[in-house]
């Protein structure tokens, strides 16, 4: 006898609630091949069990630190809503959570994300999570799970929100910051960011309502991309060129510049009786930023606590080690620069 059949005169389904089970046995049929594609040594992504196992001693570790973080994409999300433009904020989504892992001296391992919504679209939801796993191969960790959550009344048809979970290692003694060896006249070096990334994005789209311009008009700071196209562009993922850097001992702290921006980020990895000291001249305001603060007519300082303003990581480093860490970078394809040093505070 079927589940059809199975149903009493007049009585209620899951569907009738609003809740489609068998749209999300569908979408995990098309995200199992996505989750294999990040498969790294001590994970085996296989979904459908009730938890994730890993094994450190297979990833390489001998003694390690486990380093967690959360995180989610914030209301970039509203502008992928609007444009359909779902396939970079699954990336977005594991870079804020791995960029944090970095910044710990942590490698990402694995990544799990939720993923709710009040009508589940396959489509939509599929390349949300080809970005995730686009992501995690980015970053190096195996994207071994997650939840959706299809909750009518909950979220409007066509909303729905992220979050990511993400868990790293590190061997004992070796997690940064290293707040003893700090230094004033150590120097910053910053890394470029591909744009807000996925912060500031509530004061981006009321710099939009402000132009008057459209999603799908020509973006004024970007040739031949229109305004969503330029303003979507996904979080840089700095985890490859920058943790063997950190695992020769040549990083004494690393900050993910994230929400807070250049002002409140930064001494979240310095030690006590020191400050950064930007010298803000020495790289390009990227041009999005100028856009937006001239278009929102945003002071700089409200700039610099808002938004990356071009920088998306940073690293403090030892004078002696400055020129072999960024030519590195740069060989790495990185766009790297000195851009400040520490001073007594």
């Amino acid at each position: 006898m079927s589940d059809t059949d199975n149903r009493l005169p007049n009585g209620l389904t899951y569907a009738d609630a609003g809740v489609d089970i068998d749209a999300g046995e569908m979408l995990v049929e098309h995200i199992k091949p996505l989750a294999k594609s990040t498969a790294r040594p001590g994970s085996e992504p296989s979904l459908g069990g009730f938890g994730a196992l890993f094994d450190l001693k297979a990833a390489g570790f001998e003694d390690p630190l486990i380093v967690t973080t959360t995180d989610g994409v914030g209301t970039k999300l509203k502008i992928a809503i609007e444009t359909g433009r779902h396939d970079g904020v699954g990336v977005d989504l594991v870079a804020m959570c791995v960029n944090d892992l970095l910044a710990q001296g942590a490698e990402p391992l694995l990544f799990l994300d939720y993923y709710a919504t009040g009508r589940l679209e396959i489509d939509a939801a599929r390349r949300v999570v080809a970005g995730i796993a686009e992501g995690c191969r980015q970053a190096g960790c195996a994207l071994v799970g997650g939840e959706t959550a299809e909750m009518p009344g909950m979220y409007t048809d066509g909303d729905y929100d992220l979050a990511g979970f993400s868990l790293g290692a590190v061997e004992r003694g070796h997690a940064l910051p290293y707040l003893d060896r700090q230094a004033a006249g150590d120097i910053i070096i910053g890394l470029a960011s591909t744009g807000p990334h996925s912060n500031g994005y509530s004061l981006v789209r009321k710099v939009v309502d402000k132009s008057g311009l459209g999603w799908g008009d020509d973006a004024p700071f970007a040739k031949d991309r229109s305004l969503a196209q330029a303003l979507m562009e996904p979080t840089r993922i700095y985890v490859k060129p920058v943790l063997p850097l950190m695992k020769a001992g040549l990083v004494k702290g690393a900050a993910h510049i994230t929400g807070g921006g250049l002002i409140e980020n930064p001494p979240r990895c310095i030690a006590e009786g020191l400050k950064a000291a930007f010298d803000w001249d020495s790289w390009p305001m990227p041009q999005v930023f100028q856009w937006l603060a001239e278009t929102g007519g945003i002071s700089d300082h409200e700039m610099r606590r808002t938004f990356n303003c071009g920088v998306g990581f940073i690293l403090i480093v030892s004078p002696e080690n400055a020129e072999p860490v960024l030519a590195e970078l740069l060989n790495a394809g990185e766009v790297a620069f000195v851009c400040g040093q520490l001073e007594a505070a």
